[in-house]
C-alpha cells in the first residue's frame, strides 16, 4: 500500500493589498495522533531555518475488559535540516515490557524544494518515489480550535490555554482541548469525551509533548527525547546504497 499525504485544510490569506501589509501565508493546523491503518504521530512540517534531531517515544494504551490496559511502545528517529528536508524512521510498535524487540520497517525522506517523498521499505530495500505537496511557504500553526458547539448538534468543544513553559529544553506553549460527542452521533449510547493536551514549540513548529485520549482508539502519548537544534548530517537525506527507487510521481491519483 502506498503512503499518501492526509488532506490539508488551507485557510485563505487576508485580502488586504500587498502595499499595506506583507503577504500572509496560508495556515495549516494538523492535530496529532489517531489511527488510519497505522499509528499516526506528531505532525512534522517542512519548516525552514529550524533544524533539529530528536527521538520520539510513543506509548499507545487501550483498555482491557477487566479494567487493565494493553500498551504498545516504540521509539524512532526524526531529523529536519534548515532547508525543511525531513528524515523519519518508522518502527514497529511492540508490547511494553515484553520480550519482542522493535525494528525499523520504513524510513521516509521528504524534500519540499524538489517536491519529493521517498518511502523506503527496509525488508524489500525498495523506495517508492511519491509527490510531496507540503511547502516551506505555508505557515504551520498549532492545532487549536475555538470553544463552542459543533455543527449539526454533534457535541461541544472546550479549548483551554495552559500558558508557557519549557519542555525538553525549548520554550513551549500548552493547550488542552476537550470534545464531547453527543449520544448517537458515532454509535455511542452515552456522551463520548475525547481530550488532547499538547506542548507546542514555536521555534521548531512541532509538539514536544502530546497526549491524545479517545474512547475509540485509547490513549496515545508522544514524547520528544534527545532533542538537538543543530544542523543534522546530510547523509540522512541520501538513499542508502543497495536500495531500488520506483518512480510514481507521474502516475494519476
Amino acid at each position: 500500500m502506498r503512503v499518501r499525504l492526509l488532506p490539508l485544510l488551507l485557510v485563505a490569506s487576508s485580502g488586504l493589498s500587498f502595499a499595506q501589509v506583507p503577504v500572509q501565508r496560508p495556515a495549516v493546523r494538523i492535530p496529532d495522533g489517531g489511527t488510519s491503518g497505522r499509528m499516526e504521530s506528531i505532525f512534522i512540517p517542512p519548516k525552514p531555518k529550524a533544524p533539529f534531531s530528536l527521538t520520539l517515544a510513543t506509548e499507545w494504551s487501550r483498555p482491557l475488559g477487566n479494567g487493565g490496559t494493553f500498551t504498545l511502545v516504540n521509539e524512532r528517529k526524526i531529523v529536519r535540516d534548515s532547508a525543511g528536508r525531513i528524515y523519519q524512521e518508522r518502527w514497529i510498535l511492540v508490547p511494553k515490557g515484553g520480550k519482542t524487540k522493535s525494528w525499523m520497517n520504513v524510513f521516509q525522506i521528504t524534500d519540499p524544494a524538489q517536491h519529493t517523498w521517498y518511502n523506503c521499505e527496509t525488508a524489500t530495500k525498495v523506495c517508492e518515489l511519491l509527490n510531496y505537496s507540503l511547502s516551506t511557504d505555508t505557515a504551520y500553526k498549532p492545532a487549536i480550535f475555538p470553544s463552542g458547539p459543533m455543527p449539526n448538534g454533534n457535541g461541544f468543544r472546550q479549548h483551554e490555554d495552559l500558558g508557557t513553559g519549557s519542555t525538553a529544553g525549548v520554550d513551549t506553549h500548552g493547550y488542552r482541548e476537550t470534545t464531547t460527542i453527543n449520544p448517537g452521533v458515532m454509535g455511542n449510547d452515552q456522551p463520548m469525551v475525547n481530550s488532547r493536551e499538547f506542548w507546542y514549540s514555536p521555534q521548531l513548529g512541532i509538539d514536544i509533548l502530546s497526549t491524545v485520549d479517545a474512547p475509540s482508539s485509547g490513549k496515545q502519548v508522544f514524547t520528544v527525547k534527545d532533542l538537538s537544534t543543530s544542523e543534522p548530517d546530510v547523509s540522512y537525506f541520501e538513499i542508502p546504497e543497495g536500495y531500488k527507487v520506483v518512480d510514481h510521481t507521474h502516475e494519476k491519483e
